[in-house]
């Protein structure tokens, strides 16, 4: 699992990469609040930080060299595949993009995409309608769009992991938590008893397996 030529300073794939990412998830929340820009922008942040390490300056590859090569041996981590540190610690020796990881990050990053798809098609009806969001991905959860964004970076994080990436991870977290509970505020103030009912039964970010409420307006 060696590679002759260093797989880094490659920055026009930072930039390819990344702006596929999030030009990819800007077609599916299309923010228009400062909230939504807000959420949006940390996302981003996140994604351009992880490509920089995968194809730019492997900052995580250089301050752990020397537990990394004591710990696994023979390993030339400035090639690409030495980057999946999940696959290489933990002994897989094949080629690391289908290793159980790898595979758990596609899962993860490709239902996450498609929870912020299947978000924002009800949200956009309903802010359009001024009625609650409550079907679809809304019958199962209060934030789905939140959910969606969690789920990516947890597979990116799986795939790729990075100092960086896993400091900002639990700091995005929190911004999000903190970004619903502002936004279920001002729901409640806009739609009062109907919005209770609706959080009462149905969880903010975790669904009840098994579990569709289904909610009549009242």
């Amino acid at each position: 699992m060696s590679e002759s030529a260093p797989a880094y300073g490659l920055w026009p794939l930072v930039i390819i990469n990344s702006l596929i990412f999030i030009i990819f998830a800007f077609s599916f929340t299309k923010p228009h609040t400062r909230r939504d820009w807000r959420s949006f922008g940390a996302f981003s942040a996140f994604v351009l930080a992880l490509f920089t390490e995968m194809y730019g300056f492997p900052l995580t590859i250089y301050t752990l060299s020397g537990w990394l090569t004591s710990r696994v041996p023979g390993v030339d981590f400035l090639s690409h595949d030495a980057g999946h540190l999940l696959e290489i610690v933990f002994g897989w020796r094949a080629n690391p993009h289908f290793g159980p990881f790898h595979l758990l990050s596609n899962i993860s990053i490709f239902g996450g995409f498609i929870l912020l798809a299947a978000s924002w098609k009800v949200l956009y009806v309903a802010q359009r309608t001024h009625t609650l969001a409550m079907t679809g991905p809304y019958a199962r959860l209060r934030h789905p769009q939140y959910g969606g964004f969690v789920l990516i970076m947890l597979g990116f994080l799986l795939q790729w992991p990075t100092l960086v990436t896993l400091v900002m991870f639990p700091v995005l977290v929190y911004m999000y938590v903190r970004l619903a509970r502002r936004e279920e505020q001002e729901v409640m103030a806009e739609f009062g008893e109907e919005y209770a009912r609706y959080a009462a039964n149905t969880p903010a970010f975790f669904p009840r397996l098994g579990v569709v409420n289904q909610h009549q307006p009242g």
